[in-house]
């Protein structure tokens, strides 16, 4: 989901020196050479010359939004008590000044003033920006190749701090470092380090410590997730199911090659203790500094989210959610030749499906589609997971669901029987 927003017109200031600073150019207008700081005084707009600057475009009736700010808060005060040549200019998209004034208490940098909307419209267009929260990260000289950098949002989940100064050769380095990280990857680099080369496991007296050395060689998940979040009270269970089905199914062979490991979330210790205990398998120690590490190597934005590592060591795919909600179970060992295997068996079971059907619940007809017949990945209506390929799509409204969560109810005549209406 993303929030709109709307054009405005661009417009050329001088900074009050009568120069044509960059800032000033930006940030200034015909009546305010100056920004609002979070104490309520005054913060010259040519004070930022010479500074790296991020724009912030966000809106607190946007949860996104507040999510993304409370991350960037935490950076933002790491990095000015090191680097006091970086600042933040909040561009408000909140609906009025109260709002305006709730959400940036929040914040800890500079910000436009409310009531200059011409200024926030021109940087809006001036950026292209289309969405919110958006991260828009300057240079200080303009002449510099690259100076603008418009993925900030990406680059502070993934690199934070480590991203500084926001330079393309910044981030050419860090690329290049992701690409080392890639080749030589292992579970052990991945779990371990140089004070734990553990993970934890449930006793009946309690936890225990299971070497990362005993996990090599097996199908690994690193489930990324906590208890505060509810889609993961939805799908932990599903998961927790497959897990114990793979595993019987395993055991059944005189196999145990697979395991998975919780990389948590939780605010406190105590959130980590009741949400683990209704795990059956493996966890990282609550508050690991290889948690944040590993949120940043996969670019974790959001939870619940599933990665599977094969028994090589190597990153099968950073989907096992979608897999496990697809084909459960069957989805093991979540290799690219298993799930075209399964795609294909897909396909063939979708020949025998009805081209049209009435849904309990729903009050128009639904269609049957694929990626290539006006479907693609979508959020079923019923089971609220994600689906891709073949889904049953209500032309009229946009309402999808999963083959298998269909809930086919007879008509009499052209009423459709037990309906709740159209939602």
């Amino acid at each position: 989901m993303k929030a709109e927003m709307k054009d405005g017109a661009p417009q050329v200031v001088m900074n009050h020196n009568g120069n044509h600073g960059k800032f000033s150019h930006l940030l200034a207008s015909q009546d305010r050479d100056y920004l609002l700081s979070p104490t309520g005084a005054q913060v010259k707009v040519s004070d930022l010359e010479g500074k790296v600057v991020g724009l912030l475009f966000a809106a607190n009736w946007y949860p996104p939004c507040r999510g993304f700010t409370q991350v960037l808060a935490g950076i933002y005060e790491e990095l000015k008590s090191r680097v006091p040549q970086f600042e933040i200019v909040y561009v408000s998209s909140d609906e009025d000044l109260n709002a305006f004034n709730s959400f940036y208490g929040s914040m800890p940098w500079i910000a436009i003033p409310f009531s200059d909307l011409e200024t926030k419209k021109s940087l809006t267009r001036k950026f292209d920006v289309e969405a919110v929260p958006c991260l828009i990260l300057l240079q200080p000289d303009d002449r510099k190749e690259h100076a603008t950098v418009r993925d900030g949002i990406e680059l502070i989940y993934r690199y934070g701090i480590q991203a500084y100064p926001f330079s393309k050769d910044r981030l050419e380095q860090l690329q290049k470092e992701d690409k080392v990280k890639r080749d030589n990857q292992t579970l052990t680099n991945l779990l371990a380090n140089h004070h734990r080369d553990y993970v934890l496991s449930h006793t009946h007296t309690g936890l225990k410590k299971v070497p990362v050395a005993s996990l090599v060689g097996k199908t690994i998940g690193l489930y990324f997730s906590a208890e505060w979040c509810v889609p993961c009270a939805k799908f932990t269970p599903k998961l927790i199911s497959v897990y114990e089905k793979i595993k019987h199914e395993l055991a059944e062979k005189g196999e145990e090659d697979f395991e998975v490991v919780l990389i948590s979330s939780d605010r406190d210790q105590a959130s980590f203790d009741s949400y683990y205990s209704t795990m059956p398998w493996l966890a990282l120690p609550f508050g690991d500094p290889e948690i944040k590490n590993l949120v940043r190597h996969y670019n974790v934005q959001g939870i619940p989210w599933l990665v599977i590592i094969g028994p090589d060591g190597k990153t099968i795919t950073v989907h096992g959610r979608s897999l496990i909600n697809l084909y459960q179970e069957n989805a093991y060992p979540f290799t690219k030749a298993k799930v075209e295997e399964l795609e294909k068996q897909l396909e063939e079971e979708a020949k025998g499906l009805p081209a049209l059907v009435y849904h309990q619940g729903h009050r128009h007809d639904l269609n049957l589609v694929s990626d290539g017949n006006g479907g693609g990945p979508f959020i079923c209506c019923v089971c609220d997971e994600q689906g891709s390929s073949w889904a049953y799509q209500c032309l009229q409204c946009g309402y999808e669901v999963h083959p298998k969560c269909v809930r086919t109810v007879e008509r009499d005549g052209n009423v459709l029987v037990d309906t709740t209406g159209c939602f």
